[in-house]
């Protein structure tokens, strides 16, 4: 006999066959079915007799372990064996199946009790029949919850449903972290397939993706400034931080009902923020993310009661008053343009490093709405004043139809050299023109009109459509007005596709702006920077929809050529190796925010969603703790930085958020976003100030120059 079919050699004792007499007798139905075997009843008859007795109690106290080897299912005494089983239990089986006589064939379902097969479909398991799954002393039917293929049943599904992040924590005490829900599209769809829009959900995944940054932060990088996801490094800007990441953070926190979150970043303000310190900073970045984004938190938790009233409610006011104390002396320049830099403990200025010493343009003139909000909340003029007379000394300098030049000497008030680009250190000067006129109410029309020059000035000098598919692009003037343009475009430069909407309607829904005052106030400059605005947003899409990975390159050429492009590429869109890295940059979802809410038109929600998802695919963490910056977006997989902006959390998230979020949620007539996202309220000049804060521009003659007379009182 076949050692490893029998290794304990069961079928040669007699208890065996007292076991299947009496599983015989034991009911009546099976009896009935069970075949006649001649040839075993004759060898075991005689036996049956003398051993019953000893037989059954033998068969109660029988204990054996599943042998290690598994039985062959091809040896000749299968066949018997197989008979002998069916004669116990009144069921045929078979691996795969075994013929019974009526001609069905009968599965491994059949022995299992599972129609379907249950846990053991299309498996084929060894029965191991010196003791059965089923013997006969166990045969009668449990109660479903005492079986254990019902206990294996829920277990399967309750895995299933963790799987799937039903048993994640609520979103204000976590959200998901692992990265099987952000990458290969199961974040977005459980059955792979995308179902029906819910803009609701869409909304709450940005949450999701705000929270694992967030928590990979702070059990990270908690209180750095500056934390790299891959490497789970971490550092300083200054010896005892800046806040850098968390105050930027402040009100996409309250935007999103982040409790939790924000109490920890509160309590870090509160105990751990200083800004007496000796260290120089960057004057604009330091102002538009630190000193807006403590306003801007203030703003939204006193004003807007976006988080319920504490004890320390001017906090964020008092961190901020004492940073704009210490960044005034940047303004300290014998022509009143800040410098560069400011020493936070010494309040002196500092010349730029690089360019001749002079300032950005762009990061002169986007102070504003911060130093004003400021001045509205304390009373205090000297910020405003400052800040303002910045803008004046830019203008004085009678820029050739509004385009101002990317440097301004902060000694001489002058401009230095003679770029033109809306791209890096030329964009937010546009952008608080606007801002300035909506900020305060329309209450101080000299921006409007500055604005309204340099615009006129962007279309005649600087918009340009490609080829061969004709998208709208601006351009760039190495050597200023009149000279060769340059067909690079700045990712930077997506944010003007949003304030030109916001420009012509002033906040405004576009059916509603169109028919304000009878529709008088609507000309064809508000149509044609509409047009502009939607031409643009639908280039700085492409810039995502032309990459393998769905996400723009920092910077983007145009094909002007007839046939040939600045690569020689027969596309629209030439993405070269050095500007093909992505920062995770908010212009473009800025500008798609900008254009649902006032155009209503739902493919601006579905192009954020779609460069929503290639985020989550290709800059998330391999670990699920964050998302980072990539090299290279022109390849698949992108190679990673391991970096993570704060405008990823202050900006990015936010804008998506709000896009897929009902219009009442800071509705754009009545507040304003800085250059960082952060929100101020609009308002009225007071009263005090009128008389002692504004300004008038020099007179200029017919073709727009300032008269030399003038510029010399």
């Amino acid at each position: 006999m076949n050692s490893l079919r029998d290794p304990f050699a069961i079928r040669s004792k007699p208890p065996l066959a007292i076991l299947i007499q009496k599983a015989a007798s034991a009911s009546s139905e099976a009896a009935s079915r069970i075949p006649t075997f001649e040839t075993i009843a004759e060898n075991t008859q005689a036996k049956i007799e003398s051993l019953a007795e000893s037989g059954a109690r033998l068969a109660e106290s029988m204990a054996f372990t599943i042998p290690k080897n598994v039985p062959s299912f091809d040896s000749p005494n299968r066949e018997r064996e197989n008979q002998i089983w069916s004669a116990v239990t009144g069921k045929a089986h078979s691996p795969t199946s075994v013929h019974s006589r009526g001609g069905g064939s009968i599965g491994l379902g059949s022995i299992t009790g599972s129609s379907g097969g249950g846990f053991f479909k299309d498996k084929e398991l060894p029965m191991y029949k010196d003791k059965p799954y089923y013997y006969t002393g166990s045969y009668r039917r449990r109660r479903i919850w005492k079986q254990r293929r019902f206990w294996g049943f829920m277990l399967l599904v309750i895995g299933v449903l963790y799987w799937l992040g039903m048993f994640s924590r609520d979103d204000q005490e976590g959200g998901i972290k692992k990265l099987q829900y952000l990458k290969g599209g199961k974040w977005f769809s459980k059955t792979g397939e995308e179902e029906a829009v819910n803009w609701d959900q869409r909304r709450e995944k940005v949450k999701e993706a705000f929270i694992v940054s967030w928590e990979g932060y702070e059990k990270h990088a908690w209180g750095y400034d500056e934390w790299h996801p891959i490497s789970k490094t971490k550092r300083q800007m200054a010896p005892q931080g800046l806040g850098w990441i968390i105050i930027d953070s402040l009100d996409t926190m309250m935007i999103m009902n982040l409790t939790t979150q924000l109490s920890h970043a509160k309590q870090w303000i509160s105990q751990s923020l200083t800004w007496d310190q000796d260290q120089d900073v960057n004057t604009f970045e330091t102002t538009i993310r630190m000193l807006g984004g403590l306003l801007s938190a203030h703003y939204l938790q006193n004003d807007l009661k976006m988080v319920p009233a504490s004890d320390d409610d001017d906090l964020f006011l008092e961190k901020a008053t004492d940073l704009a104390e210490r960044l005034l002396g940047a303004f300290d320049s014998t022509s009143g343009i800040p410098f560069a830099s400011v020493n936070l403990k010494t309040n002196a200025g500092i010349p730029s490093h690089t360019d001749g010493g002079a300032s950005s343009t762009a990061e002169a003139a986007t102070l504003q709405l911060e130093m004003k909000y400021l001045s509205i909340l304390t009373g205090e003029l000297d910020y405003w004043r400052k800040a303002e007379k910045a803008i004046q000394v830019i203008d004085n300098n009678g820029a050739k139809d509004g385009l101002v030049p990317i440097f301004i000497n902060a000694a001489s008030g002058e401009f230095h050299g003679s770029e033109i680009r809306l791209g890096s250190r030329g964009d937010s000067y546009y952008e608080y023109l606007l801002k300035q006129y909506l900020q305060t109410n329309k209450q101080e029309p000299t921006y409007l009109g500055i604005y309204n020059e340099a615009m006129s000035g962007v279309k005649t000098h600087l918009w340009r459509h490609s080829l061969p598919s004709h998208f709208s692009f601006i351009a760039e003037l190495p050597t200023g007005v009149g000279g060769t343009i340059s067909p690079k475009m700045d990712h930077l430069v997506c944010f003007l596709a949003g304030n030109l909407a916001l420009g012509a309607t002033e906040g405004k829904a576009i059916d509603v702006a169109r028919k304000e005052d009878g529709g008088s106030k609507w000309s064809t400059r508000q149509e044609e920077d509409l047009r502009l605005a939607r031409e643009l947003t639908r280039t700085c899409y492409e810039m995502y929809n032309v990459t393998k990975t769905g996400l723009a390159p920092e910077i983007a050429y145009f094909n002007i050529k007839e046939g040939e492009g600045a690569s020689g590429s027969q596309d629209d869109i030439i993405i070269k190796p050095r500007d093909a890295h992505n920062l995770q940059r908010p212009e473009t979802v800025e500008s798609l925010f900008i254009m649902w809410r006032l155009t209503k038109e739902e493919i601006y929600r579905e192009w954020g969603w779609n460069i929503f998802k290639s985020f989550m695919e290709h800059s998330a963490v391999a670990d699920g703790t964050g998302f980072t910056s990539l090299d290279d977006v022109t390849v698949v997989p992108s190679p990673q930085r391991d970096n993570m902006e704060s405008f990823w959390l202050a900006e990015t998230l936010k804008y998506l958020y709000l896009l897929f979020s009902p219009d009442d949620l800071l509705p754009l007539d009545q507040i304003v976003f800085n250059t960082e996202a952060h929100p101020f309220p609009k308002f009225d000049i007071p009263e005090l100030f009128k008389g002692k804060v504004g300004w008038e521009r020099l007179p200029r003659n017919e073709k727009g120059e300032v008269i030399k007379s003038a510029k010399s009182k």
